[in-house]
């Protein structure tokens, strides 16, 4: 566990031109044994964020071999972790004086700002944090990796303008590693985030970083952590026995079922707690469902709403979570009133959508030939056609029930992973043989089928 990093610069030491190949554009923060660098990594033409451990934590006697182990973490972890709430980790160079990571640069802050009294987040924006988090989260746990350091400090916030856009899982120099065969290091973590079982330093499992997101979803909400104390002794003792003030005591606009689904998260004993992520992250999309949190004023439609809704599609039922968070972020989601035509015959086409929501009818010489609902695909011959003839529209594809569309162009589809374009081929397959079946059974019964 590498300290958080302060936001300012408390030495006039001059950067340097490079750490390793990376050219240092200038320097992020810096804590008592590393320092965050922005640099240019002109091989891959991108920005990246370097962590760099001192050399004095090195050459510490007592200190100099935990953070060759919290190196080793994070190190044991390049190009192992893709999702898009994790900070990816490119690179890690052991050197002798100063090893060093190469991480992804991710424009923003953390959430540390956010749990002070005067800048805290609506509510709403709160639990869509922990939905995303918890789905992130419950991707690193199914890599048989344990975090043990959730903490705000650790979590960074994307933003556009002042707006929170996304947020990203960072720091893995504490993480614990179920599948490594190394001795690894215990008790490790921030003490107002620390489950009771990590303080014991025995066995962990997911439960315990559930309780810690339990904790930072606390701190976000009311401007302060479930438990406070100005000795450690005390606040290990008010973890072990004490119990949070309700949420409600401390902030208007808490509905109850906010506050319980944070307490069950914070229960002392990991039965008691959500079983899994899975679960947790279900029991935050579903205060959103149920309307059970504020939305704001401008608010849209959240991610959390979005991966709900497609998770429950058939279309997408192969969909993995990390592809199902790349629909999210790269479709274009769009809303259409009843009688608008989404496709007209005769026209080029260049998109294709999967109906989220609602219905549409299918018109061929007038007649109708099809009513698809929420599930299914029209115009994939946009994207599967090899040319420009087959592109065009054979038939009127009009709403008849307030319809929302994701839609996709070739080029759209391109910045998809290959996974996740593969798992569109497969699910187009599904789509093409359901359709040539109910056209032959038409040939063959069309009785049956009238």
């Amino acid at each position: 566990m590498l300290p958080a990093l302060s936001t300012t610069t408390t030495t006039l030491a001059p950067l340097p031109e490079f750490i390793g190949k990376y050219r240092v554009l200038r320097k992020l923060g810096e804590g008592a044994t590393s320092e965050v660098f922005l640099c240019r990594d002109d091989f891959k033409d991108r920005e990246v964020a370097v962590k760099r451990v001192r050399a004095i934590a090195l050459a510490d006697v007592s200190g100099g071999a935990l953070q060759a182990r919290f190196f080793a973490a994070e190190a044991a972890l390049v190009g192992r972790l893709q999702h898009p709430n994790v900070v990816q980790i490119f690179d890690a160079v052991p050197d002798r004086h100063e090893p060093y990571v190469v991480m992804e640069y991710v424009p923003g802050t953390t959430l540390r700002p956010f749990c002070r009294t005067d800048q805290l987040l609506p509510l709403d924006q709160v639990v869509e944090i922990g939905f995303k988090c918890a789905m992130a989260l419950g991707y690193v746990s199914r890599q048989g990796l344990i975090h043990r350091d959730v903490k705000p400090a650790n979590l960074l916030a994307v933003m556009a303008g002042e707006d929170i856009v996304d947020v990203k899982v960072s720091d893995f120099g504490s993480v614990l590693n179920l599948q490594a065969d190394t001795t690894q290091v215990f008790r490790v973590g921030s003490l107002a985030y620390m489950s009771p079982e990590q303080l014991d330093g025995g066995a962990l499992d997911a439960r315990a970083d559930i309780y810690s997101l339990g904790a930072v979803l606390y701190h976000l909400i009311a401007g302060r952590p479930p438990f406070e104390a100005q000795a450690q002794s005390a606040l290990m003792a008010q973890i072990y026995t004490a119990e949070p003030t309700p949420l409600t005591a401390l902030r208007s606009g808490v509905d109850p079922a906010l506050d319980r689904a944070v307490q069950r998260a914070l229960e002392k004993s990991p039965d008691a707690r959500y079983a899994g992520w899975d679960a947790f992250a279900q029991a935050l999309s579903a205060l959103v469902a149920n309307h059970q949190v504020p939305r704001g004023q401008a608010q849209g439609v959240l991610d959390s709403e979005r991966f709900t809704l497609l998770r429950a599609l058939e279309f997408f039922s192969q969909f993995g979570d990390v592809e199902l968070w790349e629909v999210v972020h790269r479709a274009a989601w769009q809303r259409h009133p009843v009688g608008h035509p989404i496709y007209r015959r005769g026209e080029d086409g260049n998109t294709f959508h999967i109906i989220a929501a609602g219905a549409v009818d299918v018109h061929r010489d007038g007649q109708r030939v099809a009513h698809l609902g929420a599930g299914t695909s029209v115009g994939e011959m946009a994207y599967l056609a090899p040319n420009l003839e087959l592109r065009r529209h054979s038939a009127d594809v009009v709403v008849v029930e307030p319809a929302t569309t994701v839609s996709f162009t070739p080029e759209s589809m391109a910045r998809l992973s290959p996974g996740c374009r593969h798992l569109f081929d497969e699910a187009f397959i599904r789509v093409l043989v359901r359709r040539l079946h109910v056209a032959h059974e038409a040939l063959a019964h069309p009785r049956r089928i009238l």
